[in-house]
Formats: C-alpha cells, sequence, structure tokens
C-alpha cells in the first residue's frame, strides 16, 4: 500500500487531502497539533474502509519534526501543507506576527522537508510543498505572508534543481484562497465561502501529483 504523509492534516485542505488520498487507497499519515481534530479526520477515514495513523507534530519545533518522521517507516508522498497567514497593513505586524508566520510558513517547511527526506530516498517518492498565489505575487495586506510563501517558492525550485538527477521530485502548488478555517480568525476576507471549496483543490491536486515541477490550481 501507498503511504502519503500530510502535514496541517486536521482542517482545510490538508483534510481534504487526506480524505482523498485515502480513498484513492493510500495508508495516511496525519501530522498537526490539534489531537481532536487529527482523530476526527481518521475515523472519517476509517469509517470509509481507508488507514490513517495520527501523529502529532509541530513544525515549528525541531525535535517535534524529527520524533514524528520517525514514527514513519515507509513513505511515497510526503505533501507539506501546514501553515498560517496572518494579514494587515505593515505597521500593524508585532514581532510575534512575524516570528510565527515565518517559524511555521518558512523554517516548518524546510524542517519538515528535511525530515521527510530519508524516507522519500528510500522508496524514489515525491514531496508537494502547499505554496498560494501569494508567493507568486505580492498582495495588498498579505506581505509578511506572501514574503513567507515566496521563501517556499525559491525554497521548492532550488531543490527541484539540486535533487534533478536523483529519482525523486518535489513540487511547487499553486492556489488560491478557499473556503477553509484558514479565515476563521481573520477579517481579510469578507465572505470566505464565496471561494472554491477545498475538496476541489484537492481533487486536482491528487489527479496532477506526478512528480511535475508545478501544479497550478490558480495564478
Amino acid at each position: 500500500m501507498s503511504t502519503v504523509a500530510i502535514t496541517g492534516a486536521g482542517s482545510g485542505l490538508g483534510r481534504a487531502l487526506a480524505l482523498g488520498y485515502a480513498d484513492n487507497g493510500y495508508k495516511v499519515f496525519l501530522l498537526g497539533r490539534d489531537d481532536t481534530k487529527l482523530h476526527l479526520v481518521q475515523k472519517k477515514i476509517q469509517k470509509n474502509n481507508g488507514q490513517a495513523e495520527v501523529i502529532l507534530c509541530d513544525v515549528q519545533e525541531p525535535a517535534s519534526v524529527s520524533i514524528a518522521f520517525q514514527q514513519i517507516g515507509e513513505l511515497d508522498v510526503f505533501i507539506n501543507n501546514a501553515g498560517i497567514g496572518i494579514f494587515g497593513p505593515l505597521e500593524d505586524y508585532t514581532s510575534s506576527d512575524i516570528d510565527q508566520t515565518l517559524h511555521t510558513n518558512v523554517k516548518g517547511t524546510i524542517l519538515s522537508v528535511q525530515s521527510a527526506l530519508p524516507l522519500i530516498r528510500e522508496s524514489n517518492g515525491r514531496i508537494l510543498t502547499i505554496i498560494s498565489t501569494a508567493g507568486l505575487r505580492g498582495k495588498v495586506h498579505e506581505s509578511i505572508y506572501s514574503a513567507s510563501k515566496f521563501a517556499i517558492k525559491g525554497f521548492t525550485e532550488s531543490l527541484q534543481k539540486e535533487w534533478e538527477n536523483e529519482p525523486i521530485a518535489i513540487t511547487a502548488v499553486y492556489m488560491g484562497g478557499m473556503n477553509t478555517p484558514f479565515w476563521d480568525h481573520s477579517t481579510h476576507v469578507d465572505d470566505p465561502s464565496v471561494l472554491k471549496g477545498p475538496e476541489v483543490v484537492a481533487e486536482q491536486i491528487f489527479n496532477e501529483d506526478d512528480g511535475r515541477n508545478e501544479i497550478v490550481i490558480d495564478r
């Protein structure tokens, strides 16, 4: 059975990806910080006769990431999905806002990919980094978020060159806003319900997950 590990798997796109890969025969490792949400996703997968394991992981903490991936025996696909967004004019950002965004979105991505890499090399597998269109162009009131996503874009493109002679792949995934809990603590988007659902995005990602350099949902 093929295996996939997904960070931020308790809600939103991570949850939709977990359900989608499970429905297509993958064993899913559900990584995240919220034990309750992760177990709810696990139960839904198991109810549909799929296989899933919950692994608590805070991508900001090196030890947490390292321990999480030590619990995974074999891995064919790693989806780096965990991320946060704090929005507003530049002068309103606190030092904590900046640290939280960069530590989760940038440092967390690097740590997770580092820990997943030995397993991916063993299986000649694939890594996907969930980036967002904020990694393609700047947006109003998204300066810090966009900076973090541009960083992940550069990280991913650099690894594509670094690994071009290896039988592994890393794919950059770009999408716009979705109707997910991502916006629950933000007024940046007036009405998230008008945005596309994460299930639609997850389905396209699964269908195009073949080791290509980019999966573009939106530009």
